[in-house]
């Protein structure tokens, strides 16, 4: 299966599908970014504001400081004095208790979200309102219909929305991928990811987190979409605690703190994943790819690359980074010059919505694989989804359907061209709509 683009799939729709194409029309932005081409060469500051100040929204706010032509004028924590104390260190001019004085801000160009995940949609359909760019830390929400309705928010007003899937923008990750993109080892085989924390999270962190898949295994399974250069067919998930007994009872995959899945992709590629949350020897992520020609694999990431030799041992003299943030630091400051130069250049997005969109599909796939013991097809998962309009959405069991509904099975098609495609796609998007409205009467 083909998650292909909207312009391309809902030509042919010869039903009615999920919602009807009415009232999109780009809404108008005071926005800064509103620029020709001849003006986009022209050096241009950007500004922003910064929606959390934990240890999220601090890194942002550390990398959005290296980045050329790109400003922060206001940050946001609801814990005011941190607020405070960013912006102090930061140079940031204003700070804020309320996430809505950084939305509503008519100095502000594009907004980065770094609080809590429950509220990344409500924010995000805030900056569409507003007129507002967006960088949202992933997810984008904590369920399907929040999902696409938050996409479809920034869709509809003409917003730019990145997702912050950092290990992309990881060096060891990004070679592993051109290695795949100019077939230095030949055509896909197959494909494994590890993922494995130095120690398991507070109870209180893993209740209420979603479960190991859509909080941990999330980021090797959109990898593992990342490296096959495809979109994925159907998944097998399982899982287990091992670790810390506390939570095994909670409820579905939160009672897990270890998981495999195995992945189906296109022309037999499989792929396959393991997480754990424990592991005694530091932070251990890893990637490999096996193609026709050869194998291309990524090491842990270590402090240095010293090393001791000793008549009972040889090896690294210290463990590998046993902290996200450290393991991961210079793919956040990656991920987010890159979008500030998307930004200031006017370039797409290099991790869009519909990204972020396929890989919950993949994580709630995998939710549900372990719970029925079998083989789900991600065409499962998106076809539950029932749009009254782009941003009304639900999910509805396939017994109360309304009537007429024609059920997709690409994450595509539940979408609106994002403001880079409708830039690309020009008159089609026009006729595209003119057709969902004969369609819908």
């Amino acid at each position: 299966m083909k998650f292909t683009t909207l312009l391309v799939a809902l030509v042919a729709v010869p039903a009615t599908s999920g919602f009807a194409f009415t009232n999109v029309g780009r809404t108008k932005s005071a926005s800064a970014l509103r620029m020709t081409a001849d003006e986009t060469k022209i050096d241009k500051e950007i500004k922003v504001g910064v929606i959390g100040c934990g240890r999220i929204g601090i890194v942002h706010l550390g990398a959005i400081n290296k980045a050329p032509n790109v400003k922060p004028i206001i940050v946001s924590n609801p814990t005011v004095s941190k607020a405070e104390k960013a912006a102090a260190d930061f140079g940031v001019p204003k700070f804020t208790g309320d996430a809505m004085d950084v939305i509503t801000d008519p100095d502000v160009d594009a907004v980065w979200i770094c609080s809590p995940s429950q509220f990344h949609a409500e924010q995000i359909k805030a900056c569409a309102a507003n007129g507002k760019h967006v960088f949202c830390e992933k997810p984008i929400a904590t369920d399907l219909p929040e999902t696409v309705e938050a996409i479809n928010a920034c869709n509809e007003a003409g917003v730019k929305l990145m997702i912050g899937l950092q290990r992309r923008f990881d060096d060891n990750f990004r070679r592993v991928r051109e290695a795949v993109e100019r077939k230095e080892v030949g055509e896909n085989i197959m494909i494994k990811l590890c993922s494995r924390d130095p120690s398991p999270p507070p109870f209180e962190y893993v209740k209420g987190g979603g479960g190991i898949f859509a909080d941990m295994a999330v980021h090797d399974l959109d990898m593992s979409r990342f490296l096959a250069g495809e979109d994925p067919i159907e998944i097998l998930a399982t899982g287990a605690c091992h670790i810390d007994k506390s939570i095994e009872v909670l409820e579905g995959s939160e009672k897990f703190d270890t998981a495999s899945c195995m992945v189906r992709y296109p022309n037999g590629v499989t792929a396959m994943v393991d997480v754990c949350r424990q592991s005694s020897y530091g932070y251990d992520q890893r990637a490999e790819v096996l193609g026709t020609k050869g194998m291309i694999q990524t090491d842990n990431v270590y402090p240095n690359t010293a090393r001791i030799y000793k008549n009972d041992f040889t090896g690294n003299a210290d463990m590998p980074y046993d902290f996200f943030l450290s393991r991961y630091n210079e793919a956040y400051v990656t991920e987010t010059i890159a979008f500030c130069e998307s930004l200031v250049n006017d370039t797409p997005v290099p991790c869009t919505g519909q990204d972020g969109l396929i890989a919950l599909v993949m994580a709630i796939a995998a939710d549900k694989s372990a719970a029925e013991n079998r083989w789900v097809k991600f065409s499962e998962i998106v076809g539950s989804i029932y749009c009254e309009s782009p941003t009304s959405c639900e999910v509805i069991p396939e017994s109360v359907f309304p009537e007429g509904f024609l059920p997709v099975d690409d994450a595509s098609r539940l979408l609106l061209p994002d403001i880079d495609q409708q830039k690309s796609g020009g008159e089609p998007v026009n006729k595209l709509k003119e057709a969902w409205k004969s369609l819908m009467g």
